[in-house]
């Protein structure tokens, strides 16, 4: 399991842990959880692209998510979010069919980006991968204050010059790295339960921003670890057990929630009575 070959995937997948927490964090503050899973699988059909171009299936993968991003940006600023989101989904996976069909000679390769590869990742494709991250997460470093202000607050943002479409589109862009950077890991079909399922839970056990983007990179990391190990012993893929996993520490943190609030309930009773019985 830590054999020479695997170094190189357990350091990918602690990198696009990290990158899929801190991203994920306000993916899920946002309301953007549709865009998480468009961008994606819509740049699944620049991979094929690329495949039926004969270059790097990264770089159509890279180019496909920041065409899909923008294009969600732009339209959606006129329009419904969600059925602009919709429809850049759909118009960019009937490309990937098409593209498919076009070529079906690096058709494996190109079907292992649906639900990753992270046990076959190269030395050659770290330096990339580490590149992106540290883009990624610069990019939120910068602007964490007016990301976070029009993510909560996006009227108030507005009165204090922070332009909600200046930072959807900065938001945009960092998702359309990011998913470069995790699809060869994690797969398109399965990258928004490790950028969704974790940060979900980590906010369902602390309502503290900082707290909460800590907490979504260690469940993150738990997660990708977790699924490797498993995968490794079980040979079944990774991306089963990331989706598995990030649905259970999901439903963990809901669980939390609900005890939670239910304690609060049983605490501020006997006061009400209390209360009531003074008067």
């Amino acid at each position: 399991m830590f054999s020479s070959f695997m170094i190189n995937a357990w350091t990918e997948a602690t990198i696009v842990a990290v990158v899929a927490g801190v991203v994920g964090f306000f993916t899920v503050l946002r309301g953007s959880a549709f865009v998480a899973h468009a961008v994606p699988n819509g740049s699944f059909a620049g991979a094929a692209g690329a495949s039926l171009l004969g270059i790097n299936t990264i770089v159509g993968l890279g180019v496909f998510a920041l065409l899909g991003a923008f294009g969600i940006g732009v339209l959606g600023r006129r329009g419904r979010h969600d059925v602009v989101t919709a429809l850049a989904l759909v118009f960019m996976l009937g490309l990937g069919a098409l593209f498919v069909s076009m070529s079906v000679e690096n058709a494996p390769e190109i079907y292992s980006l649906l639900f990753g590869e992270v046990l076959g990742i190269s030395s050659n494709e770290l330096g990339p991968t580490v590149a992106l991250a540290v883009v990624c997460i610069a990019v939120v470093v910068v602007v964490y204050r007016p990301l976070m202000l029009s993510s909560v607050l996006a009227e108030a943002g507005e009165a204090r010059g922070v332009s909600s479409f200046r930072m959807e589109m900065c938001f945009l862009t960092v998702v359309a790295l990011a998913t470069t950077m995790t699809v060869p890991v994690v797969g398109t079909l399965l990258i928004f339960s490790l950028m969704i399922g974790a940060p979900a839970a980590a906010r369902s056990f602390t309502d503290r921003p900082v707290h909460a983007i800590v907490l979504s990179v260690a469940i993150a990391l738990a997660t990708v670890w977790s699924a490797i190990a498993i995968s490794y012993t079980t040979n079944y893929p990774v991306g089963f057990f990331v989706g598995t996993i990030g649905a259970l520490s999901f439903a963990l943190g809901r669980g939390w929630a609900a005890w939670r609030r239910s304690r609060t309930t049983r605490r501020r009773a006997p006061a009400s009575e209390l209360g009531a019985a003074g008067t």
